[in-house]
């Protein structure tokens, strides 16, 4: 019979929780009108001691407490708050609403009177009804609370918050709220806070991980670190992997501050906590020598460094910024985010539709903007598509810039540059000779022209692009593994696309002309270890020989077409220093343009004929260290080869 009550009235709950909002305020509204009402005649009957039905103007009290009341309750937001989440805020909001209807109330009724009124009543109503009004907002909110969580409380995961400062706390009460999740404890490197209790919740050494973990079978590590030194953050990471926990983020300090959370609201590891190492701050000098006040243009504007370079563009203050994308909805989405917010941005960037490769729509760009500088990251970028369609790849990457370079000393272009990448260093693979022939280009040109400052910047593997490994490793990991490998000793450089696109920045600011400049991205990084970090962070573990119990099995692929074990950035073995401490320069020798302009002519007239073994035997002439793969997987030459 208990159950079945219990059940019922869970029910009838559920279904007010369901019910408009507009419905939920007329209730609310209602109720308060009620206990107007109620709270009149409890003042009476305590002044009077007697408990009867009020007569003659003693029912005068009972519309002026609704005509005064209601109006300020709707005036102090009394009926725009969710009951169930109302906090300490609302309570105060509570106090301040009645008490100025208590003075207003005992006004009329105590300090001017009424004959027939006693004047104790214009005192003591408002103290029961405020005693009323925030004991019924207690109770709803309990009510309706358990309501909302009953459904789901067995399945809620247990969480420690590491961090008892504000921010846990915060956390803690919004946790509470939403109702997904338990906080089970608090871990803080703060040796005096141990043992003791904040916010209900007992705060332990973080040496005391694994116990906990244990113990209280804690799925889940949140970092409250709002302010917390970069290298002691990558500490504690270090410090909770292995642990078979997952280590979230917290959600920015407003999502908290309402109270209401769940799970999905959590943050996965920023790729700087992956990569372990420090970004260096950058030079403002050197953000601002080529972009503000000028009329900037980018080229593969809607890829991932060619939109992360808008945005630090931006930041700094251009005239106009041109946005070049030849995917209609990579444009959209681009000049979307940047425009979004600033409408006054509307004239200042400017969306077109192009391909570098078109020279005549190049020229009309550039003849419709004085554009004072061109950063040029349009590229077919993936080695193994590349290597399946090689003359598309050569097109784009070689004859693309070649065409931008001279539409860009066409129309007096300041400065030039070529966003490059660390596989044009001794290249196994179409894309990387094609970077690397498309440097030899801007280098050729440099020496003939004056007019026009050319320089390109060469960099690795960039964390959270598209094609990125972290992205398909945190898929993988979430579909239960395995987690494919091309091979064991497989090594990348790795940067994050923010450090990266201001470092491209900084380094054509410093260019001469012809300058190939090479990013410092630390050392390079075996992908077996980014992927062990990947799912040990994600609160599993690896399952191998030596752990046959794990959670995600690692599948060794093999290595795809032409990609190397290993990456360089240097052909050379002379780099020189450069006014920032992570960008060198290279000294990279090249044909001079006379050379080159014939040889460009015999690549083009071999790809035209799609001759791809021909293509890949000039590029082995024209680019030192390439040694391409003599398989061709070119797509179009193995199904002519099967007719």
């Amino acid at each position: 019979m208990y159950f079945e009550a219990k059940e019922m009235i869970d029910e009838y709950l559920s279904r007010i929780l369901n019910v408009p909002r507009f419905v939920k305020r007329g209730i609310a509204l209602a109720v308060d009108m009620c206990l107007c009402t109620v709270t009149v005649w409890l003042a009476f009957g305590l002044r009077i001691d007697e408990w009867g039905l009020l007569y003659g103007i003693q029912w005068l009290t009972v519309p002026a407490s609704i005509v005064i009341a209601i109006p300020i309750f709707i005036r102090f937001g009394m009926y725009r708050a969710i009951f169930r989440f109302i906090g300490v805020e609302a309570f105060f909001s509570i106090v301040k609403a009645v008490g100025l209807y208590g003075l207003i109330y005992a006004t009329i009724f105590t300090v001017i009177s009424i004959p027939g009124i006693p004047r104790t009543v214009g005192v003591l109503q408002p103290l029961l009804m405020l005693i009323a009004m925030g004991l019924s907002r207690l109770l709803v909110r309990y009510f309706l609370r358990e309501a909302g969580q009953r459904g789901f409380r067995d399945q809620r995961s247990n969480v420690l918050i590491y961090g008892a400062g504000t921010i846990g706390r915060q956390l803690t009460s919004a946790l509470a709220n939403a109702g997904q999740q338990r906080v089970v404890g608090f871990l803080d490197d703060d040796k005096s806070l141990h043992r003791s209790v904040i916010s209900g919740v007992k705060v332990y050494d973080p040496g005391d991980l694994s116990s906990l973990v244990a113990s209280y079978n804690v799925r889940t590590v949140l970092l409250a670190l709002p302010a917390m030194k970069q290298s002691r953050r990558k500490e504690i990471i270090e410090s909770l992997r292995g642990k078979r926990v997952a280590v979230r983020v917290v959600p920015n300090v407003s999502e908290i501050a309402q109270g209401r959370l769940v799970a999905e609201a959590f943050q996965e590891l920023d790729v700087n906590d992956l990569l372990g190492r420090e970004p260096v701050e950058p030079d403002e000098g050197l953000l601002q020598d080529n972009i503000k006040g000028k009329t900037v243009l980018v080229t593969g504007a809607g890829g991932s460094i060619g939109s992360e370079l808008c945005r630090q563009i931006l930041a700094v203050g251009p005239e106009r910024l041109l946005l070049i994308e030849q995917s209609e909805f990579a444009l959209y989405a681009v000049h979307s985010e940047l425009t979004r917010n600033s409408p006054d941005l509307a004239d200042r960037v400017i969306p077109l539709l192009a391909s570098v490769r078109d020279g005549q729509r190049m020229r009309e760009i550039l003849s419709s903007w004085p554009v004072d500088t061109i950063y040029h990251a349009a590229a077919y970028k993936h080695v193994p598509l590349v290597e399946h369609n090689p003359i598309e790849g050569v097109r784009n990457n070689v004859l693309g810039t070649k065409t931008l370079a001279k539409a860009a000393i066409e129309h007096g272009v300041k400065r030039f540059v070529l966003i490059s990448t660390d596989k044009a260093v001794r290249p196994t693979n179409i894309m990387g000779a094609s970077k690397r022939l498309a440097e030899m280009v801007l280098q050729a040109l440099a020496e003939t022209c004056d007019t026009t400052v050319f320089c390109m910047v060469r960099f690795g593997n960039v964390l959270g692009s598209s094609g990125s490994v972290v992205p398909l490793f945190r898929e993988q990991v979430k579909a239960g593994g395995p987690v494919t490998i091309t091979h064991p000793e497989i090594t990348r450089f790795f940067m994050t696309i923010p450090e990266a696109s201001q470092l491209v920045i900084q380094a054509g600011a410093m260019a001469g002309g012809g300058d190939v400049f090479v990013l410092d991205m630390g050392q390079p990084i075996k992908i077996i270890d980014l992927a062990r970090r990947v799912v040990e962070l994600a609160g599993f573990t690896v399952r191998d020989q030596t752990h046959p119990d794990g959670d995600i099995e690692f599948f060794i692929s093999g290595l795809r077409p032409a990609e190397k074990l290993y990456e360089e950035l240097l052909i050379g073995d002379n780099p020189s220093p450069s006014d920032h401490p992570l960008i060198m320069r290279a000294h990279e020798d090249f044909l001079k343009w006379e050379g080159l302009e014939g040889q460009l002519k015999q690549l083009i007239a071999v790809m035209d004929a799609g001759d791809v073994s021909s293509m890949k035997d000039v590029l082995s002439s024209l680019i030192s260290g390439y040694q391409p793969s003599a398989e061709i997987v070119d797509f179009i030459a193995m199904r002519k080869a099967e007719g």
